[in-house]
Order: C-alpha cells, then structure tokens, then sequence
C-alpha cells in the first residue's frame, strides 16, 4: 500500500472509530413494550369507556397502533397517542412530516390529555353512529371507525381487532361497572415530555372567575386554552362545560370567548336585546348568561335563522 493509500486507510477509519465511539457512548431511549404500554394505559382506556362510552379495547388498540406502543415521535416529544391533527385546535402544537410535509399536530402537556381529548374527537358528529353498537362489540367500532374516515388504510380494522384479540384487549370492555374512578395517573412514560411538575402545577387556577349580570360564574378564554384544560383547572367535566355553555363537541375555543363554569339561567334581569351585525343567537344567550334554548322558546321561529341588525330579542 503507498503512503498516500495508507494515509486515506488511517483517516478513514480513525473517523469512524470516533463516530462508533460517539453513538456507544449515547444513553438510548427505553423502548417501551406493548405489554408494558397496556398496563400503563388500561385505567385510563376504561376511565374513557365509563365518560364516553368507548369501548376501552378499541382506545388502547387505537393508541398501540397509532403510537407504536407510546414510542412514535409524538408520543415522546408531545403526549399525542393517537396521531389527531391540528384542526380546530388551539393550543401548543407540533410539526411532523406525514401525509404532507410539515403537517401539524397537537400537542398535550400529558398522555392523559391525548386519551381526553381523543375521545372528545370521536364525539364529531360523523362518528355518532358507532355509538349504536354495544361497548363489547369492538369488532363493529374497528369497522365503524373506518367508515367514518378515521383512518385511511383498508386493513386499519383488520389490525385493530387483531391486536384486540391478540392481547385481550376486550376483557377491559366489560369492567364498565366495576371500575373505581381515581385521579387520572401522573406517571411519565419514558423519554416524553411529560412531567409531574407541570402536571400539578396545571392543577393551580390561572383564569380570573368573574362573576355576571345574572350571577353565574364563568372565565374568559386565554390563548393557548383548551376545553380540557379549563374543565381539569376547575374541577369539570367536559360534558358540563359543553351543557352549560351550549355547545357542541365540534365548537372551537377562541381567545376572548366567556366560558361559564355553572349552569346559565332560564333568563336575563334585562327585558330585551338588540341585535349587532353579525351576532348570533349563541351569542346573545352567552352575553347575558340564559340558556340557549329557552332564548329561543321566547322568540319563536327563530332556531337556524340568521339575525338581522337592529332585531328585538326578547331576554324573559
């Protein structure tokens, strides 16, 4: 060998010598094991099922699969179990590459939040149909999830149900009564972001309670909010802010909205209200702290017309 050969031999393998030394020396990151990932989250599945009525088999499968058992990037790096995009959503998010190129993500500040919300998600109105079936019936939910768009490969129900039968996910389905409702658990899957310091500092009240003209309680969306993080600051269930600010699963949470944190009442100290450009009947009902429906009962023919500037809306 020449001296120049020789000299391209040495550089080059003292280069990857350093390199190999380099990534030995690199603590990895635990790979979490399916087993390992079921029992971590199995409480948590049938906590959804018993809120949402889910079946807790088709949460944990959903979440194996979408989350390569808790160890994909968004699990790690944001708390997103179950791959749900940014739409509607205003909180903290995170770019990733996948059916386009820096496609947005949301990102939660714990895994418990990724399981809330993805159940919320599937309360949109073109998933109602799956809630027809029977919570044991997995088999229908793998189909019906499908159908609905939820996910696009052809087989996504096939390897639902396989991993539901594999493991024995559907055992968790029929634990709807006997389950204990406790405080959702803070434990850190390794290597994601989640911290119990953060979790328990959310626990602390960061929305000034008002109180309005009709004497109900309520806060005014920051941005960044979420319906789940204003349901945990106070102590809600969601169901309760979606009841008692009358709104849909599908409304999205915007900066400066008023949230009522009890129930609105039948109707308002004042006698009427005019119509602005561009208000609706939500609107007014929120304003002055009534009921949606009854707003609507006091001004008949009204339910799904448009308000007209100047319009008398009658308020008792």
């Amino acid at each position: 060998m020449s001296t120049k050969g020789f000299k391209r031999y040495l550089l080059l393998f003292t280069a990857v010598f350093y390199y190999s030394l380099n990534t030995w020396a690199q603590p990895s990151e635990r790979v979490i094991s399916r087993n390992e990932y079921i029992e971590m989250w199995k409480d948590e599945a049938i906590r959804q099922m018993v809120e949402y009525n889910i079946p807790a088999s088709i949460t944990l499968a959903q979440g194996i699969l979408e989350s390569a058992n808790g160890n994909s990037e968004l699990a790690r790096y944001a708390n997103n179990h179950f791959g749900i995009k940014c739409h509607g959503w205003t909180g903290e998010t995170i770019n990733k590459d996948d059916d386009h190129k820096d496609d947005c993500f949301r990102k939660y500040l714990t895994a418990h939040e990724s399981f809330e919300d993805h159940s919320v998600f599937l309360q949109k109105s073109r998933y109602q149909f799956l809630y027809e079936y029977d919570v044991t019936d997995y088999k229908s939910w793998a189909k019906g999830l499908k159908k609905a768009g939820y996910a696009t490969n052809p087989k996504y129900p096939d390897l639902l149900i396989k991993l539901i039968e594999q493991h024995e996910l559907y055992k968790y389905d029929k634990m709807q009564d006997s389950f204990e409702p406790k405080d959702p658990e803070l434990a850190s899957t390794p290597g994601m972001t989640e911290l119990l310091e953060i979790e328990a500092s959310s626990m602390v009240n960061v929305h000034m309670i008002e109180v309005s003209k009709n004497k109900i309680k309520f806060v005014t969306v920051k941005t960044g909010d979420t319906y789940y993080k204003i349901a945990k600051e106070f102590d809600l269930g969601l169901w309760q802010l979606y009841k008692y600010n009358d709104l849909t699963k599908e409304d999205v949470l915007l900066p400066g909205d008023i949230i009522y944190l009890q129930p609105k009442k039948n109707k308002a100290k004042e006698k009427y209200h005019i119509a602005k450009k561009g208000e609706t009947m939500n609107d007014i009902a929120q304003q002055y702290g009534v009921k949606l429906k009854k707003l609507y009962k006091r001004n008949e023919g009204m339910f799904g017309k448009s308000l007209e500037e100047g319009q008398q809306i009658n308020l008792r």
